[in-house]
């Protein structure tokens, strides 16, 4: 078994919306957490992205409103790089997983849902693109609320290596 990397990479679809909301909002619970899970890189990529998009303008609009910029989030496209240079990919819906695991079936990368780890809830968060802010904030929400159960799974997982 490979060495653990500290990187998690974020899974959507357009790398717009969903996947650079959750990585920013998951660097911020990081950045609060003490070693090894401050040095944790997280980034976000999409398995329909267009390199080089800006997330979309609601997407910026639902991080500024607790602080957080997205600003100068550019889009990529998920690979078989940055599949190798993760410790495990955390993707929004079982479909981005099956993706993964089809296009990668030789790799053993862990890959879990951003909300897998909630007791109450739906694993999935659903796609916000081309709705109003308030979908928005609500896919924020629905991110922001994974993130305690996701930080005591981190928490284990990261003990080990």
């Amino acid at each position: 078994m490979s060495e653990i990397r500290p990187q998690i990479t974020v899974v959507c679809t357009g790398n717009t919306c969903r996947s650079p909301m959750a990585e920013r909002l998951l660097q911020h619970a990081l950045a609060a957490e003490p070693e090894p899970l401050r040095s944790i890189r997280v980034v976000s990529a999409g398995v329909a992205a267009f390199p080089g998009d800006s997330a979309t303008e609601n997407a910026v609009r639902a991080l500024k409103k607790v602080d957080i910029d997205l600003k100068d989030h550019r889009s990529r496209r998920f690979s078989y790089q940055l599949l190798d240079e993760s410790s495990l990919v955390l993707a929004m819906t079982d479909s981005h997983r099956a993706f993964i695991r089809h296009e990668f079936p030789e790799d053993e990368t862990p890959v879990y849902l951003f909300r897998e780890f909630m007791q109450d809830g739906n694993p999935e968060v659903p796609d916000p693109c081309g709705g109003p802010l308030d979908y928005y904030i609500e896919t924020r929400d629905n991110l922001a609320e994974a993130i305690p159960s996701l930080l005591a799974e981190l928490r284990k997982y990261f003990s080990k290596s």
